[in-house]
């Protein structure tokens, strides 16, 4: 199974690789890039919340496991 980079990273790599950053434009995108990594767990796990038995049965989880993942706060991983 291979591996994909998400966009971002592969942006951000493509940056650091061609020129440094200015301590404060790396500030920023490293917190655009943790604003991001936040805003979707939130939705990933608000969806999942509202996912039917049914559909929690297709993808291998049990209504009370899912409860827990969709509880987690966004920022915790």
């Amino acid at each position: 199974m291979t591996q994909t980079t998400p966009p971002l990273t592969s942006d951000l790599r493509y940056l650091t690789d061609h020129r440094p950053l200015a301590p404060i434009t790396a500030s920023v995108l490293r917190l655009a890039v943790l604003l991001d990594k936040w805003s979707t767990r939130r939705r990933t796990r608000r969806a999942l919340s509202q996912l039917e038995p049914h559909l929690l049965n297709d993808i291998g989880l049990d209504l009370e496991t899912a409860r827990q993942e969709a509880q987690r706060a966004f920022w915790l991983g």
